[in-house]
């Protein structure tokens, strides 16, 4: 809807969805075997259609009275298809006792994990060390994709024990996993290199062989496919996650099929089940992108931090730094009255909807979208770790509001966009953007040349919660992307 209650949700719409499949469950018991509640509605990233997990717990709740008092199937299972970080397998913050409830409501956790998507959120596990750089690129296809399987498990382990922590005995299965094999954009030649056949060959087969090993069933994504996922663009990954083409030629995981016959007497718009690339090895060989190096990456997380801190405590040095070249607090001891964040800080892209890293020289790079219509977004932000108080998720800046935000910045993105920092956390509905606005018609422009800014933190506060910075600099563009930079140097606060 145009006014959205993500703490409420959709009531008619979802009433109306949930009496659909329970009409349909009824009518097609021999078809219908699950009901899921949401699909990665849970995850917190997504900020246009975020669904609290009460909202969730609810429907679940509805369907189980439903099946017992016989108004369903007794032997339909009733879950949610969710993110792994949504069923507490990731950060803290999503461990809620909503969350526990929810999974005790359900007949068993139905758990997505993408290892391809996150060959371009989060890079190094997937790209080429050092110790690999002699073995031929089919090799470190191999190895990293291998890489990509262990993050998968570590995904689920991660949900298993929290699970377990809970007291909770629950079977865990993959809801939802996939590998596409074209991208036009982040995980393409010009990105992760993630996507071609024989990446896509290696991952169905070695997720086929560890979910067989545990016993765990696995919904894999997709069987064809689907060419409006990214109706704009032909060549997006979305498009191209299918085991078969548009046209019907299977894919190179499922050749060994064609050459047993299994597809015979099969037809998609009445052409028989061929194999891509006409079945020439050599030439799909041919497709293959070589996994990036790791020394070839740039910086996509700051692990530059105070350790002598516990995030939540206030932050009483005078300047506090983010990313300078110069400016190094572990260089003068506690002499120089400087401190790095007090926990890890990572660059995070917003939906996908552009691209950030930190050079080596500690420059941080934004590629804006090119979606016109759209909007952008991206930011550094704090990340909580198991040594943070109940409750914590930001730094405590208390001591600068009265302070000043530092950048040096540069760029040719000829479309306004928003920066600043950010308190509170949208899924809880207490967060606050606090930003100033760069444009070609506003007062602070975007140059060819460096330039410096010193900001009252005054001229950026919107009604921010100084005691729960969440994202220590953030970027937002409204008017969508022109596929331009903006680049940002030597970013600290300071008291005054």
């Amino acid at each position: 809807t145009d006014e959205r209650n993500h703490q409420a949700g959709d009531v008619d719409g979802n009433k109306a969805e949930i009496d659909a499949a329970v009409a349909l469950a009824n009518e097609y018991p021999d078809i219908v075997k699950v009901i899921a509640v949401g699909n990665e509605a849970m995850v917190h990233w997504a900020t246009q259609y975020y669904v609290a997990p009460s909202i969730i717990l609810k429907w679940v709740n509805h369907l189980q009275n439903l099946k017992a008092n016989d108004k369903l199937p007794s032997d339909i299972w009733i879950t949610s298809s969710d993110n792994y970080e949504s069923w507490g397998g990731g950060e803290t913050v999503y461990r809620t006792a909503d969350l526990e409830s929810l999974i005790k409501a359900v007949d068993y956790v139905s758990l997505h994990t993408y290892p391809f998507h996150e060959t371009h959120y989060d890079p190094e596990f997937w790209a080429v060390p050092d110790s690999e750089q002699q073995l031929s690129p089919n090799e470190q296809a191999a190895r990293a994709v291998e890489r990509a399987i262990n993050h998968a498990k570590a995904q689920y382990q991660g949900t298993a024990d929290y699970i377990k922590s809970l007291n909770i005995d629950k079977p865990v299965h993959i809801g939802e996993t996939g590998w596409a094999s074209i991208s036009s954009g982040s995980y393409g030649a010009k990105g992760s290199k993630a996507a071609d056949e024989y990446k896509l060959k290696l991952y169905y087969d070695l997720m086929r062989a560890w979910t067989n090993e545990e016993r765990m069933s696995c919904f894999y994504f997709e069987a064809f496919d689907e060419k409006w996922k990214d109706a704009g663009d032909p060549d997006g990954s979305e498009n191209h996650f299918g085991l078969i083409t548009l046209d019907g030629q299977a894919k190179y995981p499922l050749w060994d099929l064609v050459d047993k016959g299994i597809f015979d007497g099969l037809a998609r718009d009445g052409k028989p089940v061929t194999k891509t690339f006409g079945g020439d090895s050599a030439a799909m060989q041919s497709g293959v992108l070589p996994v990036p190096l790791l020394s070839d990456l740039g910086i996509l997380k700051i692990k530059s931090v105070n350790s002598n801190r516990r995030l939540g405590n206030p932050v009483t040095e005078s300047r506090y730094i983010i990313a300078h070249d110069e400016l190094d607090p572990d260089n003068g001891a506690e002499s120089n009255d400087m401190s790095y964040p007090s926990a890890e800080v990572k660059l995070n892209i917003w939906e996908g909807s552009c691209n950030i890293q930190m050079s080596k020289d500690k420059i941080v790079q934004v590629t804006v979208g090119t979606n016109p219509d759209g909007w952008w977004g991206c930011g550094l932000e704090i990340q909580p770790d198991e040594s943070a108080g109940e409750g914590v998720i930001g730094e405590n800046l208390s001591e600068f509001k009265t302070g000043k935000l530092h950048f040096e910045i540069q760029g040719d993105c000829a479309r306004s966009f928003n920066l600043g920092f950010q308190s509170g956390k949208f899924v809880a509905g207490n967060q606050v953007n606090n930003f100033v606005t760069f444009g070609p018609e506003e007062s602070f422009r975007l140059t060819d040349d460096w330039k410096s800014h010193s900001i009252p933190i005054v001229e950026i506060d919107k009604g921010a919660e100084f005691s729960s910075i969440t994202g220590v600099l953030y970027l937002h563009g409204q008017q969508g992307g022109d596929g331009k930079s903006v680049r940002l140097r030597r970013i600290f606060y300071s008291k005054e």
